[in-house]
């Protein structure tokens, strides 16, 4: 059995994963210990809906007597009440006493009412969640239960159902926007307004408008009239209204609401688009721009952040360049469609934007600006994804024209020509997946450190877009000089972040040292993660001087080559606890898709790595 705990701060919430738990070990028979009384109305207790368990502190809350639990546990184990009635908890099933024991404990002692969301697996499949609200009342321990059984339709649905929520909160977060819907009088909240407003979910956020009610006075006369109109025949209104949050910050949201009526004119339900467009100072940046930044630059490749919504859209650079407009001035609509000269992918993304289709994945020609003597070739794919009653998208854009007319050129070529052609679109589709790849993970284990997953997340994006822009046009991806990515490299990395540490990066690559795609992208990613590791540790102190980070890459033979990578700072404590971080875990990935071998090598004065790998790989491709 393998037990996970994680406390999700913004939500209020312990989270437990329990994997391949042994149900037989569950129950322990015991003799009777305590006499406890009847439960009053316990028929009555039996028929609720929830399952309820009542505990008594023992000891101090270093235990619990069991007065009575509910029927799904009784039902599950094939026992009855008198066999567990006046049984200390941690006698009688030591596994869920450890497992529950703190939170029951805090409960106890604070007297504060905690939520746990528990998540059962067997062969990595979900087999049943359970959500538990624990609360204390006269030196009673209740814990109210709702159980989830999940087959095997409904465990991919429930998977689709949290990954749809990682992506939205994903999105949300980077974005910094936010929803809500009101039916039937009470709210329905999306994380992303968690974000705005800088505080948890609590008990009642249901009952009033959370967001509203921290305008600031000036505003209030404003939200009272925009809520009469609202309460009209009106179906949509935006303006700008601002907030204070509870840590005092002032903010500005740009907030679009719509209202539902029947057809007698009764308000059915409003749903409210928020969007935090608070003026930053020169030194802040929105979170979303650090992922944006990432592309700086790159008139090749875009990242197209809610595409399929005129309000909320976020797109990189690249994007503008492709369909040559001023960002400043672009109104983002359904007008860029007419431009594409083929009509099946027109109705493939009207389809898209309909709801017809979840995602979208073409190859077409654009008239810039309607104009058929300034075509562009682009590959587009758009995922369209549902969360709650709101609609997501997140897309990538690649200008591949240079690639189609040299396709076009080479048809007749002799095969190297070809591949060429066929590595183009493979490598941009790799990268993409590989970006995606990278974000997913650290979400889920930095998602209380957003700024550290931003670090990362930036200087991968530049060592793709670098990688990106200086091999498009290069006529061999089987011998791709090192030499002149390492000094591009090390100029991004001391642009991203050397200045700002004050650190030097030197490089001493063998000139005539030539590797293929396969084996360069895997090795600048190692190089990423070594240099953010050194970055982060290596030099705590931010008064040292001669700060340096350096490489040092040679050809031991015709096969085969070597990276010193190493640093001058304090070094490493305890090797055997740094190898268990998410960092190492990715470096040993990386090295094991490059078919290398990496080790760390003893040294007295800072961190040194070395990693063997081989100068060519066997080349594949997807065509």
């Amino acid at each position: 059995m393998k037990v996970d705990k994680e406390y999700r701060r913004l939500e209020n919430v312990v989270e437990i994963r329990i994997h391949d738990i042994n149900e037989k070990e569950l129950y322990i028979p015991t003799p009777l210990e305590f006499h406890v009384d009847d439960v009053p109305f316990q028929q009555l207790i039996s028929n609720f809906q929830r399952d309820v368990d009542i505990l008594i502190p023992h000891n101090g809350g270093k235990d619990f007597i069991i007065k009575s639990l509910g029927d799904f546990i009784l039902n599950r184990a094939n026992l009855q009440l008198d066999d567990v009635r006046g049984r200390l908890l941690s006698k009688i099933s030591p596994i869920f006493y450890e497992i529950f024991h703190e939170c029951f404990y805090d409960v106890y002692t604070t007297q504060e009412t905690k939520e746990i969301r528990i998540f059962y697996y067997s062969a990595e499949k979900l087999s049943k969640i359970t959500i538990l609200k624990v609360l204390y009342e006269r030196n009673r321990l209740f814990v109210l239960a709702d159980h989830i059984n999940t087959d095997a339709g409904d465990s991919e649905e429930l998977d689709k159902r949290y990954h749809a929520e990682d992506k939205v909160n994903m999105i949300e977060y980077f974005s910094q926007t936010g929803s809500y819907r009101k039916i039937g009088g009470k709210y329905t909240w999306t994380q992303g307004v968690y974000n705005i407003i800088n505080r948890p979910r609590e008990e009642h956020d249901d009952y009033y408008n959370i967001v509203f009610d921290l305008a600031i006075p000036e505003d209030k006369k404003l939200i009272e009239k925009i809520l009469k109109i609202m309460d009209t025949d009106v179906g949509h209104h935006e303006d700008v209204i601002r907030i204070r949050t509870d840590d005092g910050t002032l903010k500005y949201l740009e907030i679009n609401l719509y209202s539902n009526f029947d057809e007698e004119g009764n308000l059915i339900s409003r749903y409210g688009l928020m969007n935090d467009i608070t003026q930053y100072s020169e030194t802040a940046t929105r979170p979303v721009d650090f992922l944006l930044n990432g592309f700086k630059n790159s008139k090749k490749l875009a990242l197209l952040i809610e595409p399929l919504n005129p309000k909320l859209y976020e797109f990189s650079e690249g994007f503008y360049y492709f369909i040559d407009e001023d960002p400043k001035s672009y109104v983002h609509s359904c007008k860029v469609i007419e431009y594409i000269v083929e009509d099946e992918t027109k109705k493939q993304i009207k389809d898209l934007i309909n709801g017809k289709l979840d995602k979208i994945d073409e190859t077409f020609t654009y008239y810039v600006a309607g104009d058929e003597n300034n075509q562009k070739i682009c590959e587009l794919y758009i995922e369209r994804f549902e969360f709650g009653q709101s609609n997501h998208s997140i897309g990538f854009l690649a200008d591949i024209t240079d690639e189609r007319n040299k396709q076009l050129e080479l048809r007749e070529s002799n095969e190297h020509q070809i591949i060429l052609i066929k590595e183009v679109h493979h490598r941009v589709k790799n990268n993409l997946q590989v970006i995606n790849s990278f974000l997913n993970l650290e979400k889920r284990v930095y998602r209380d450190n957003p700024e550290l997953i931003l670090d990362h997340m930036q200087a991968r994006l530049t060592s793709l877009a670098l990688l990106h822009e200086k091999t498009y046009n290069t006529q061999d991806f089987k011998n791709i000089n090192l030499n002149d990515f390492i000094d591009d490299h090390d100029s991004q990395l001391k642009t991203l972040a050397g200045m700002k540490n004050n650190i030097e990066f030197e490089s001493d690559v063998d000139e005539d040292l030539n590797l293929t795609i396969e084996v360069i992208t895997p090795l600048l990613l190692i190089i990423d993660e070594l240099s953010m590791n050194s970055i982060k540790h290596a030099f705590p102190d931010k008064n040292m001087s001669n700060k340096k980070i350096i490489k040092t890459i040679t050809k031991i033979d015709e096969d085969y080559a070597e990276l010193i990578f190493k640093d001058n700072g304090v070094g490493i404590e305890d090797p055997k606890k740094i190898t268990k971080n998410l960092g190492c875990e990715i470096i040993k990935n990386l090295t094991k898709q490059l078919n290398g071998e990496i080790k760390l090598v003893e040294h007295r004065n800072g961190t040194e790595y070395s990693l063997i790998f081989p100068i060519k790989m066997k080349h594949t491709i997807h065509g």
